[in-house]
């Protein structure tokens, strides 16, 4: 490709089309009209082609950043398009760099994935159905033999197509496979473990270090680690109503509310270390963690702390100051 710079204007104007069309503005006038430009002039096709070569080799650019970079490079002096095209690609090695060190490659390359305050719904090939909750992934592999789901991060909720499927459905995770008996069920990664809530019917639990397992049924929760299972214990109260929008907890520590709701939100929603004691039970919405947060100053002897929306923290009530004195 040639990478001989083009006019500062030429390239404005490729930008600006390139930021348009990433808008999701695509109809027939505004194509028609970019094939007009391209067709106007060499230099037109050539800046074009450039900013497309970029597209090709670090994806299509629709985030924020990248979008961002093309921005300030269609307003900053002494422009090229190779000054752009290395601009664009230092900013997305160093994003690349960063969300790989917050979240390993196969989660980012994962078959299903959801983001901070995401919720996704999925109908699998057999007409089983799942949900994933916030900040999950996992990938999906059927054959001849089999059904797996192998769940890298976050927590999902499963729920098997009825029928007479002779291949076993299985999850795994790191710590091992949970077998489906006929069953509606929810496995969450918790740490180096995988905790496994049967609402329905029933599921084997088999961890990867050992030989046998244990059969959990419906209204039963057990936390697996790799080489043992913990006892069954009692399944929450609505472990399922995160898949509605709501979280029902029950004598919960404050601190386990608030790092549950932080997986519904972007940036820091911290605790001032005096109230790691408290105790909380109610339902809160997910899907509007600060209408959440608000309910808890009536209930506990706390109060929002908020600097901006990315930095939130739970911190003692200031004592209410008498005005007679």
């Amino acid at each position: 490709m040639d990478r001989q710079p083009v006019s500062a204007r030429v390239l404005d104007e490729a930008i600006a089309w390139q930021l348009r069309l990433g808008d999701g503005d695509a109809s027939p006038q505004v194509r028609k009209a970019l094939q007009r430009w391209l067709s106007e002039s060499a230099e037109h096709a050539k800046a074009w082609a450039q900013l497309g070569g970029i597209d090709q080799q670090l994806g299509t650019i629709n985030s924020p950043t990248a979008r961002r970079a093309l921005q300030i490079s269609a307003h900053s002096g002494r422009r090229t398009v190779g000054g752009a095209l290395l601009g664009l690609a230092l900013l997305c090695t160093l994003g690349m760099g960063i969300a790989l060190q917050s979240q390993p490659l196969p989660v980012w390359l994962a078959d299903e994935r959801t983001g901070a305050g995401e919720q996704q719904s999925v109908t699998l090939a057999d007409n089983s159905h799942i949900q994933l909750n916030s900040r999950s992934a996992l990938d999906i592999h059927f054959d001849q033999q089999e059904r797996r789901l192998f769940l890298h991060s976050g927590e999902v909720l499963v729920e098997t197509a009825p029928g007479n499927d002779p291949r076993p459905f299985v999850v795994e995770t790191e710590q091992g496979d949970l077998r489906a008996l006929g069953t509606r069920f929810i496995v969450r990664r918790e740490g180096d473990a995988t905790r496994l809530v049967v609402l329905r019917s029933a599921v084997a639990a088999l961890p990867g270090g050992l030989q046998a397992g244990r059969t959990v049924q419906a209204g039963e929760q057990v936390l697996m680690h790799r080489d043992q299972l913990d006892d069954n214990q009692a399944a929450p109260v609505a472990a399922d109503a995160w898949s509605r929008g709501m979280l029902v907890v029950e004598d919960l520590p404050l601190s386990e509310l608030l790092a549950i709701l932080g997986e519904y939100r972007r940036g820091y929603l911290g605790l001032d270390p005096s109230l790691e004691s408290l105790r909380i039970s109610g339902s809160f919405p997910l899907h509007d963690t600060d209408r959440a947060l608000a309910a808890l100053p009536p209930s506990l002897p706390v109060q929002i702390e908020r600097h901006t929306d990315w930095w939130v923290k739970v911190v003692p009530a200031q004592p209410v100051s008498d005005p007679g004195k």
